[in-house]
């Protein structure tokens, strides 16, 4: 039987909740939806999910708290979409500083949300179109880490696993697979993004600086991504492939 995606919207709005649950439900997708952060964690604990739509306002725990959640814990991976009463920059950083893999303002279209979610799951299921990958490596060491590719975790020299988003991922596998070379802001929301996701400019530069947080790395004298000013990024260390560590 085919794979039909699992849609968890959380939303304090009884009425979003269903029109939401319903219209992705008539597109084929498989929807649950709860009104808060503890009907949430109920439910995910029984239950995967393939993409979490996250309201922002909410009372209680809001979706700016529960995401930071979801990434320092065993959902870590889930994709996760962002709703926000506001059209404000403010919330928009927020949320992808939290790990939102991207967001949409209310009030919205069921259509624009329905491709949003379409877009990000094609985002998080395929690498990237004119990455250079090497699938049949395990391991890419650069100065003090190392990512498993397989299991996407990022190891540093002790092995101790550090938790990446999904976005994060994708951008630090796009910097590895292009070490050395200077990347422009279009390039790098091409390569992690795809241009079927309308995000802001600044989202690539908050996402280089989470990774940079993630790498332990000095965003006033970078060892590892450095910038390049009127042009881009590099990532500045060579990168050395091992062979299977299974």
């Amino acid at each position: 039987m085919d794979h039909v995606d699992h849609i968890l919207i959380v939303d304090d709005d009884r009425e979003i909740r269903e029109l939401v649950g319903n219209y992705l439900k008539k597109n084929g997708l498989r929807t649950t939806v709860v009104a808060d952060g503890r009907q949430m964690r109920a439910f995910l604990e029984t239950t995967p999910v393939d993409l979490i739509v996250l309201d922002i306002m909410m009372p209680g725990d809001d979706g700016l708290l529960l995401c930071r959640e979801l990434r320092a814990g065993k959902h870590k991976t889930t994709p996760v979409l962002m709703l926000t009463a506001r059209n404000d920059e403010t919330d928009r950083i927020l949320g992808l500083e939290m790990g939102a893999d991207d967001y949409l303002v209310k009030p919205f279209a069921a259509r624009e949300l329905l491709a949003r979610i379409n877009a990000v799951l094609r985002r998080t299921r395929m690498l990237p179109p004119n990455l250079v990958v090497t699938e049949a490596s395990r391991l890419l060491a650069f100065g003090r880490w190392r990512l498993d590719t397989s299991a996407r975790h990022l190891l540093d020299e002790d092995g101790t696993m550090v938790a990446l988003s999904g976005a994060e991922y994708r951008l630090l596998r796009v910097f590895l697979d292009h070490p050395q070379r200077v990347l422009n802001r279009d390039q790098l929301l091409n390569l992690t993004q795809g241009r079927d996701a309308d995000l802001f400019d600044r989202s690539i530069d908050l996402l280089v600086s989470r990774l940079r947080q993630r790498l332990l790395d000095d965003a006033r004298e970078p060892a590892y991504i450095k910038t390049v000013r009127s042009e881009g990024y590099v990532f500045s260390l060579p990168v050395e492939i091992l062979g299977d560590q299974s």
